[in-house]
């Protein structure tokens, strides 16, 4: 992989003391007033960072070619709109964390049967990714005070916002863990918050920070892109339930969907790429699905699809 730069690398403008400010305004002054501070905030933040804004046209051009019905071009316009969604998915990113999203606005789909696999004690693994809003749905929890949904998250600052989002929010069930690879120690870790009937959640839709060769080239929205391998071979070594989680957000509701995506994964050594490659391919159609559907609120700003 020859990426020009990596997304880990890549500055976030959401910085610990930024996101520490925006809590406060949150909290003090409601998402009203938020936004305005957050308007300017992003469109500097478009004007300013070329490679964000042209990754973003790139997606665009990819879907509007992909989805022609959608009628969706890659013009400055749509860029921006791109970035303001951005802004409002970091408004109730806020408000998940905070615990003040109102319940009435959140639509849970294939709970039930979550539920259901979490009554046998053992937990399950959801494949994430950066469609909307993931944070949404430790709103779960406020159903069952004893559920734990663990976010495996690559900055080094995790253990910092763990603090933050304890002072804010004591009773928050949710917990960060700084995993920049997967390897025998991780592993480890995780298995354990499995067999505690713990939730894990993992990306499953940016390469991998330390290991670049764990990748599958997949068709991603009529192109050829590379998605980590990582999250599928946890799943395997997990031995655990597997869904697909995509938290959109239609008609100022939020639809958080846990969508059942294996049993366990399993493979034989001689058919283990095969079978690898079919399943990333499998999750990457999924993901382009529900891009279809919510196009401006799939935040992945950079060059996405250079080999």
């Amino acid at each position: 992989m020859n990426q020009a730069q990596h997304w880990a690398d890549m500055r976030d403008w959401s910085l610990l003391w930024g996101m520490r400010l925006l809590f406060s305004i949150h909290r003090l002054c409601g998402p009203r007033v938020l936004q305005l501070f957050l308007y300017p905030v992003v469109s500097y933040y478009w004007l300013a960072n070329r490679p964000a804004r042209q990754a973003s046209r790139d997606y665009l051009q990819h879907l509007a070619a992909f989805a022609p019905e959608l009628a969706l071009s890659a013009s400055r316009l749509n860029s921006y709109r791109h970035f303001i969604s951005f802004a409002n998915a970091i408004i109730d990113k806020l408000a998940a964390w905070a615990d003040t999203l109102a319940l009435a606005d959140i639509e849970f789909q294939g709970r039930n049967q979550l539920l259901d696999d979490l009554k046998s004690g053992k937990g399950a693994l959801l494949l994430a990714c950066h469609l909307g809003n993931p944070e949404v749905c430790r709103m779960l929890a406020t159903y069952d005070a004893d559920l734990k949904i663990n976010v495996l998250v690559h900055t080094k600052h995790a253990e910092k916002f763990n603090r933050l989002l304890a002072r804010y929010n004591p009773e928050s069930g949710l917990h960060l863990l700084q995993v920049t690879e997967i390897n025998a120690a991780s592993a480890m870790l995780l298995a354990e918050k499995i067999e505690l009937g713990e939730l894990v959640i993992i990306a499953a839709d940016r390469t991998p920070v330390g290991n670049s060769q764990r990748v599958s080239q997949v068709d991603f929205l009529g192109a050829p892109a590379l998605l980590p391998q990582g999250p599928f071979i946890l799943a395997a070594l997990l031995k655990c339930p597997v869904y697909s989680l995509f938290c959109i957000k239609q008609q100022d509701k939020h639809r958080v969907i846990f969508e059942p995506f294996s049993d366990g994964l399993s493979w034989s050594r001689t058919d283990r790429e095969q079978v690898i490659q079919q399943t990333v391919q499998r999750y990457a159609e999924r993901l382009q699905d529900y891009c279809r559907q919510v196009p401006l609120q799939w935040f992945n700003f950079y060059d996405f699809w250079r080999l």
